[in-house]
């Protein structure tokens, strides 16, 4: 991403959020649009496809409060992509190269030395080219991100579990050890000097940096390119892991596993690996945050007259809850600690909402007592009130 796109994209705007929105509030956005725009669901939609990466790279930078902070003081530090001189700079144009803040000349008379740079080096993982007699280096690239998908069963949400993933990255090209020449000997980029980025005019009156177009940010040109890679030092790989999903989590979850990306380039540190949790349905239990739900029929007389009725547990022993007399139907009782695990280790409680059970067959017997019940309760009228209160409305 160039420093302009970055700058001039509005991250707030793509998850529909204002710019003081809190930590929970970004993850609901971005949960909720994940959703909507989820390639799975939008098969052969292009657009939906375009606007699930848009939302991914948004949600990247404003769900981790660092880079957060960084995107927050770049956009205050250049407006909407231009840096306005201030009173007395004069009336004529005010040029500068903003590669020179972002790691470019250190120390010196007019250098920038650190300051700006710090600001946008985790966002955009640059290194300086090196101080005056120091000469020009080649700079480490960080690995891509990689982003895959697993589905649990309801109960290994819960619980946790450790699944097999299977990756494919951009990795360094095993033929020519990563430098994109056969012969291992690749030369400097003579159109960045190693650097990998270069300076355009915005028209604007100041310079933007961009990935070099001759080498593709690389910083480097192979004169032999090699045949696997065509050059790019770059070939894909699939590879399978192991990869730990902790209790707890839920559907549609995005977990960031640090370092676990593709591998980076001249020493660069490793991209992430973002694993989407999907959850499968369970035919008995549910889910409310913490808490797991289920309803339990329960006959006309455990109502009335109250009881002991057993509850199953998901992976556990039943637990039996007591049935105080009169319980109508559609209460909600708890069983703690019987839910999901929460972040502490703890877990959250089991939600049970009685629901009354109409026979649909009644023996003789059971016929005949319930029409004795009816004649002795003839003068009572549940329905009363609920008339009584309509009229006065």
């Amino acid at each position: 991403m160039s420093t302009k796109d970055f700058i001039e994209k509005d991250y707030y705007k793509v998850l529909g959020v204002p710019k003081d929105a809190t930590e929970a509030e970004i993850k609901k956005a971005y949960r909720k649009l994940a959703r909507e725009f989820h390639p799975d669901a939008n098969k052969g939609n292009a657009r939906a496809e375009e606007r699930f990466k848009e939302i991914s790279e948004a949600n990247d930078v404003l769900g981790d409060p660092k880079k957060r902070k960084e995107y927050d003081e770049a956009r205050a530090l250049f407006g909407n992509g231009g840096f306005r001189p201030g009173p007395g700079a004069g009336g004529g144009t005010f040029n500068f190269d903003l590669g020179d803040l972002f790691g470019g000349a250190q120390g010196g008379a007019g250098g920038f030395g650190g300051g700006l740079g710090d600001v946008f080096g985790g966002l955009f993982n640059r290194t300086g080219a090196g101080g005056p007699g120091t000469g020009t280096r080649t700079q480490p690239r960080r690995g891509q991100d990689v982003e895959s998908e697993v589905t649990l069963s309801f109960t290994e949400a819960i619980e946790g579990a450790t699944v097999p993933l299977r990756m494919s990255s951009q990795q360094p090209c095993k033929a020519c050890s990563g430098t994109g020449d056969k012969n291992g000997t690749p030369r400097v980029c003579p159109t960045c000097v190693g650097t990998g980025q270069v300076a355009r005019g915005s028209g604007g009156g100041f310079s933007l940096t961009d990935p070099c177009p001759d080498c593709k940010g690389r910083g480097l040109i192979a004169e032999n390119p090699c045949e696997v890679c065509k050059g790019s030092g770059r070939a894909k790989s699939s590879r399978t892991m192991q990869v730990r999903i902790p209790a707890g989590v839920s559907d549609g979850q995005r977990i960031r596993l640090r370092g676990k990306g593709a591998p980076g380039e001249r020493g660069g540190p490793a991209g992430d690996l973002y694993v989407v949790v999907h959850v499968k349905e369970h035919p008995v239990f549910g889910r409310k945050g913490d808490n797991l739900t289920v309803t339990v029929p329960v006959t006309f007389a455990e109502a009335a007259l109250g009881g002991e009725v057993r509850v199953p547990t998901l992976g556990g022993p039943p637990v039996t809850l007591k049935l105080p007399a009169g319980t109508p139907g559609g209460r909600t009782m708890r069983a703690r600690g019987k839910g999901a695990v929460r972040k502490d280790g703890t877990r959250g409680d089991l939600l049970v909402t009685v629901e009354v059970s109409v026979p649909k067959d009644l023996s003789g017997k059971a016929r005949d007592a319930l029409e004795a019940y009816r004649e002795a309760t003839a003068d009572e009228d549940p329905r009363a009130e609920l008339f009584q209160a309509a009229k006065g409305a």
